[in-house]
């Protein structure tokens, strides 16, 4: 997927910011993640509404480094770096829901505000580090995105590494944005897992929205009305769905855990399930088809 040279990006609808050192590190914290949270929900155990102020923590803490939004002017810039596609990716996304929401579902889409930090920092979900993952949060109403989590995706877990492959995390995680504003997210917090779980019919979901936005992501458009996205190509979707199989359960099991597979503790599906529902959701591009609450062919 490439985006339009001279469209223009807003970084307002980002934080880009500085964050302290990661604490541990290594597989075993991202296995954990990628099992029971990964590509959305709360795998951090917080969820509180108590408020904080997110900007003091980005910008406090020694030894840290900065994520330089500033740079990311336009489509260019995207097309060149990982966290200005991060960017316009967040502004497609935005500029899809707000207009589809209403239209398709009845309800006001509401903005939010992708963090991109580098290391760790906080969120009102917990700390958020590149062992944690992409993550929504609904208590802020924020995505938090490790800048370095590309290349895991890609050199870990056998995505192609494609810009719609790096797109589609993103665009999954806005989908539980706009399932945090159906009142639909909660449905995954209660504790039961399995291929036909609450919490996989979310995920599943999220994938779907995902699909709806790749649909309609080359009618997208900046602040100025110039077009952000040219027409995806059968490249970009099979990009896509390499990202959703490497983020598959049955294959992150496989992968790192021997070979074994256990569809009783899935939380999220498997491969061939998000990618099925990926495609369904890019395949109609309406929001109306992803109910996968009214199905049991996950």
């Amino acid at each position: 997927m490439t985006f339009n040279e001279g469209a223009n990006l807003d970084t307002s609808q980002v934080i880009g910011g500085k964050s302290g050192a990661v604490v541990g590190g290594g597989v075993g914290g991202l296995l954990l993640v990628l099992l029971f949270a990964f590509l959305g929900g709360n795998p951090l155990g917080g969820g509180s509404s108590s408020a904080f102020d997110v900007n003091q923590v980005l910008t406090g803490g020694s030894n840290s480094s900065s994520i330089d939004v500033t740079q990311c002017k336009t489509g260019a810039d995207a097309n060149e770096n990982d966290v200005c596609r991060i960017v316009g990716t967040v502004n497609s996304t935005q500029d899809y829901w707000t207009d589809a929401l209403p239209a398709d579902v009845n309800r006001q889409y509401r903005e939010a505000q992708t963090v991109i930090y580098s290391g760790s920092t906080q969120s009102a979900c917990g700390t958020a580090s590149n062992q944690t993952g992409p993550f929504y949060c609904p208590s802020d109403e924020r995505v938090y995105m490790d800048a370095s989590f590309f290349d895991q995706l890609s050199s870990q877990y056998g995505a192609d590494g494609g810009n719609l492959a790096q797109m589609y995390v993103v665009a999954h995680e806005y989908g539980h944005h706009v399932q945090n504003i159906l009142g639909i997210l909660a449905k995954a917090q209660d504790g039961k897992t399995g291929p036909r779980s609450n919490g996989v019919r979310v995920e599943l979901m999220a994938d779907c929205f995902a699909g709806v936005w790749a649909h309609h992501a080359a009618s997208t458009q900046d602040d100025q009305g110039n077009t952000l996205i040219q027409p995806l190509t059968r490249k970009d979707i099979d990009s896509a769905l390499s990202a959703a199989a490497a983020v598959g359960d049955d294959h992150i099991q496989a992968e790192l855990g021997g070979g074994r597979v256990n569809q009783d503790s899935w939380t999220h599906g498997s491969s061939e399930s998000r990618q099925r529902w990926f495609t369904t959701g890019y395949e109609t591009g309406n929001p109306n088809s992803c109910d996968t609450f009214a199905t049991n062919e996950l």
